[in-house]
């Protein structure tokens, strides 16, 4: 039910063309009772779709999922996830959102499977886009929160390269250049331990990948929290800085931290949290969580609708 009323939202307000994947009279059904028109919606079912044979051909014939033991074709092409992923790897829909009705990983997997990664992209994580009351923080009160759902611990090179995918999604969202803080207990060394020497090591290696990839991102870390956001403390404890006092994309050490943090936030200060929109492949993806409602789901489609069209200008390259 949460789906179809999102399909409606994102519909009416203009954003695209909705694509439901399910038994027709099943999504007919709800949508009738809940009084929500399926108008200029589509709906696929997978295990009719004319397609599924060509996508199970395409599935046989990828060389790196032959020896995955993921088991039959056409079983395989009936999962929904698998049957959207395909989908969108093969440019039959822009961009993915799943994960309402299924537990977490669910999605992730078929996603990981069939979609090509990015070129730079080191590791497949994700983000939370946090909107806070106070606009005083980040960029009229919106950051964004990394790595919040896939990689449990990232090595040096991970976590530079999460900053970094990361920056890249907030560059497309506010169209200027990104303010990456890596976040640590220690700001510029006021801790040494290996966690902190690992922060300091990612920033060095993400302000490399910034430069190579020619992306403008400013990045700075280790830091503590109140340093990446709060000017008057940044100034005390690590002199002039282009991310101190003023970031907008904050990466956490860890997943435990950075899931914690936004789960915090969200409950604590009254944020809306959207996410988790994955990062590091070459179509656009959003894994949700089973308690998003309507308006939530319509506004990650049409975020990573907003990367479809980015990404066909970054990644023109990028054959399926």
């Amino acid at each position: 039910m949460r789906v179809i009323r999102a399909a409606q939202i994102f519909y009416e307000r203009d954003l695209g063309v909705p694509v439901l994947l399910g038994r027709r009279d099943v999504i007919e059904r709800v949508a009738l009772a809940e009084g929500v028109s399926l108008d200029h919606v589509a709906i696929i079912n997978p295990e009719t779709s004319s397609d599924l044979p060509i996508f199970c051909q395409r599935l046989e014939r990828l060389e790196r999922y032959k020896n995955t033991g993921i088991g039959d074709a056409r079983a395989v092409m009936t999962n929904y996830n698998y049957f959207a992923a395909m989908m969108v790897q093969y440019g039959l829909a822009d961009a993915l959102v799943g994960g309402v009705s299924s537990y977490g990983g669910i999605l992730l997997r078929p996603l990981i499977r069939l979609i090509k990664p990015l070129p730079h992209a080191e590791v497949v994580s994700s983000c939370t886009v946090v909107e806070l009351e106070k606009k005083e923080f980040g960029d009229d009160g919106v950051l964004f929160f990394a790595d919040t759902g896939v990689v449990p611990e990232p090595t040096m090179q991970q976590l530079a390269s999460i900053a970094i995918q990361t920056g890249l999604l907030a560059r497309q969202v506010f169209g200027q250049r990104p303010r990456v803080a890596l976040l640590s207990f220690s700001t510029k060394g006021s801790a040494k331990t290996a966690a902190t020497e690992k922060v300091a090591g990612a920033t060095e290696l993400a302000r490399q990948l910034a430069e190579k990839i020619g992306a403008e991102i400013a990045v700075d870390g280790e830091m503590q929290a109140d340093a990446a956001l709060i000017p008057e403390l940044a100034e005390k404890k690590m002199g002039p800085s282009l991310v101190g006092g003023r970031a907008n994309v904050l990466v956490f050490p860890d997943l435990n931290s950075g899931n914690i943090a936004v789960k915090l936030v969200h409950h604590f200060a009254a944020a809306r949290t959207f996410g988790q929109i994955i990062l590091g492949l070459s179509r656009p993806a959003a894994d949700l969580s089973r308690g998003t409602d309507p308006e939530e789901i319509a506004c990650m489609a049409a975020l990573v609708g907003l990367q479809a069209i980015e990404y066909r200008k970054l990644y023109p390259d990028q054959e399926t």
